[in-house]
């Protein structure tokens, strides 16, 4: 929604809904053509469409692409709002060798060993907590998830994920990790590896193509990850909410993540309103010794932060 222009800060109340009349040719022409690529997909996935994700994406620009020729976009790269028209220019690689291992030549003569280790305990509770919740939605929409609601295989996945990340950071690309978008392809049907694959033999070839794939709109791939976005919360009804002690933390969970921008925040509330209401309720049962030590980790490090 912030990336479509939909939703823009406001002193009062934090977050409100875009003024469509004040900035129209860029920020509200934007949102509008945000909300009709919703329509396209959800319509076109009503009718069963293969595809429906990526015409609706394709739709969108095409639209954007109109807006900028008629003139009710205009494009401000100041502000942000660049050109909707694609670039037929190759990509230089010659800066690659700019950035591949320059992870190597920090200097850490001044660096103190307590200072490392509480970075290093920051970046893994973000990039676990990220991934395992990420893992978890995608894989329950899949129905992938065993019937003890964990994921098989849960070891190699999370291995793939740190390599992916450090390998990444070598190669000085942002971070490359278990990303929520991963769920578009669960939507179109992706149950296996294979959809993996394909997606990354299609990342290689966009790096020839990157410069056409730049100019499409972040208002066409907003609609992309709303449709996405509600097709992930459909794993809402399997919550008891009529159990106040499984229905409040799971709230918590929920309306943290985005409000706080961080799946790891909404895990780790999730967890500590979890362990402390079971336990005042007296259904202490219902807690696992793994949760207790959770809980403690996610409350100390508030503490200490």
């Amino acid at each position: 929604m912030q990336s479509s222009g939909l939703v823009v800060d406001n002193n009062a109340t934090l977050l409100a809904l875009q003024d469509f009349n004040a900035d129209f040719s860029r920020a509200g022409i934007s949102a509008v053509l945000c909300l009709i690529g919703l329509v396209i997909i959800a319509v076109l996935s009503y009718k069963k469409v293969r595809g429906a994700i990526l015409i609706g994406i394709l739709a969108t620009w095409f639209l954007g692409i109109l807006a900028q020729l008629v003139g009710l976009y205009i494009p401000n790269p100041e502000v942000g709002y660049y050109s909707l028209y694609p670039s037929w220019s190759l990509p230089k690689f010659d800066e690659f060798g700019s950035i591949f291992g320059q992870c190597f030549n920090l200097d850490f003569s001044n660096f103190r060993i307590l200072d490392f280790f509480a970075i290093i305990f920051a970046f893994l509770f973000v990039d676990l907590f990220d991934t395992i919740g990420t893992l978890v939605g995608v894989a329950t929409k899949a129905d992938m998830l065993d019937e003890d609601g964990s994921l098989p295989n849960a070891k190699g996945a999370l291995l793939s994920d740190a390599i992916g990340t450090t390998a990444g950071a070598v190669l000085g690309t942002s971070t490359v990790t278990t990303f929520v978008e991963s769920s578009a392809g669960v939507a179109e049907g992706g149950r296996t590896g294979l959809t993996a694959l394909t997606t990354g033999v299609l990342f290689l070839a966009s790096i020839i193509l990157s410069p056409i794939f730049i100019a499409i709109p972040a208002f066409a791939t907003a609609a992309a990850l709303l449709y996405v976005g509600f097709a992930m919360f459909t794993s809402i009804l399997k919550v008891d909410f009529d159990d106040i002690t499984e229905a409040i933390p799971a709230y918590i969970a929920i309306i943290a993540m985005p409000l706080f921008y961080s799946i790891a925040e909404g895990i780790a509330l999730g967890v500590i309103f979890y362990v402390i209401i079971k336990f005042l309720t007296g259904k202490k049962e219902d807690i696992s010794s793994l949760m207790y030590i959770l809980a403690l980790i996610f409350l100390l490090r508030y503490v200490i932060a």
